[in-house]
């Protein structure tokens, strides 16, 4: 899959998250929050078991927007309808079974230690699921080295977000 076609014409091409051949690609762009939407449900066409994407970015940047939409555009790309994907905010992982594998969305914030992260299931999680996780800088030296970050700035102005991706082999 090409992403590009005018609505990020600043991601490089061809930029396949799920066969992992763009190394260290790194992207800025603006866009809004249906851009947004979009740009996930593009990624979520891409990705496969053991992906991770890391989401980065300040409160209210559109971390969790972007998580609801990945999980949305790939469940309806399984044929199956999710009505609720809350933020895992209190609950720290939400989990969605679906056909082709299970999503795994962390938000990290609360941790008190990178450690924790053990106890949410997260080896489960990068054995075989596509795992989204809010506030990676949470995990220190725990981050997995082969990621896509995903770095969004709310820019108040024009309620736009600058997004990079930026694809990391490892």
């Amino acid at each position: 899959m090409q992403l590009g076609r005018g609505l990020y014409p600043s991601l490089p091409r061809p930029y396949n998250l799920g066969k992992m051949t763009v190394n260290a690609a790194t992207s800025p762009d603006l866009i809004d929050e249906d851009g947004l939407s979009r740009l996930a449900g593009d990624l979520a066409a891409t990705v496969r078991g053991g992906d991770l994407i890391a989401l980065w970015g300040d409160l209210g940047a559109g971390k969790t927007t972007f998580a609801r939409s990945f999980i949305r555009a790939r469940a309806a790309q399984a044929g199956v309808q999710v009505d609720e994907v809350p933020s895992p905010t209190f609950t720290l992982v939400q989990t969605y079974e679906l056909p082709g594998g299970a999503i795994w969305h962390f938000d990290l914030y609360r941790l008190a230690t990178a450690d924790e992260v053990w106890e949410l299931g997260l080896e489960d999680a990068l054995a075989g699921g596509i795992s989204l996780i809010e506030w990676p800088e949470r995990m220190g030296p725990l981050l997995p080295a082969r990621r896509t970050d995903l770095s969004l700035e709310f820019v108040e102005e024009h309620d736009l977000r600058r997004v990079t991706v930026t694809h990391r082999n490892g």
